[in-house]
């Protein structure tokens, strides 16, 4: 059996295999790196903060530590919807730092080639930072968007998650 945390070599030397996270945001599916998954939490009561980011839902206590809870549909400049029992906290590392992100729900822990990742097509004016997206893989019937969490906020963003 193998560690879901580490990269495993592809025996077809077809490069290393990747395993990610999928969860899903408004009828679409996206990816992010396994290691940065820290745990995945039903939905918790959220402490509203004064004077932060429209995106920043609040705050939780998750064992004793204090962790920001961030919207990746106001994020994303998406449509909000109400939670429901999918609704799901990914508790991931950026950049070192425990942040909770709200999905509307997560799918699966995908293992793939790194070399299935395609560079994604620049579109203008779309709703995600474009910064944020590693690439974007085809999964026969669907694609999927891998996102690169460590650059979806400014420096100035994460200064104030510090």
């Amino acid at each position: 059996m193998s560690n879901a945390l580490v990269p495993m070599k592809d025996t077809e030397g077809s490069g290393e295999l990747i395993q990610l996270v999928s969860f899903n945001l408004d009828q679409e599916e996206y990816g992010v790196e396994v290691l940065k998954v820290r745990e995945i939490i039903r939905m918790n009561t959220i402490t509203h903060m004064p004077n932060t980011p429209h995106y920043v839902e609040g705050i939780i206590n998750l064992r004793g530590k204090v962790i920001p809870i961030i919207s990746m549909r106001k994020r994303f400049g998406l449509m909000e919807s109400d939670n429901d029992s999918h609704t799901r906290i990914m508790i991931m590392d950026i950049g070192g730092e425990l942040m909770g992100f709200i999905v509307d729900s997560v799918s699966e822990v995908i293992r793939i080639s790194g070399t299935e990742i395609q560079p994604s097509p620049s579109v203008a004016g779309g709703g995600i930072d474009q910064d944020c997206i590693a690439g974007v893989i085809n999964m026969s019937e669907r694609l999927l968007v891998l996102l690169d969490l460590d650059r979806m906020f400014s420096q100035e963003e994460k200064e104030f998650f510090s």
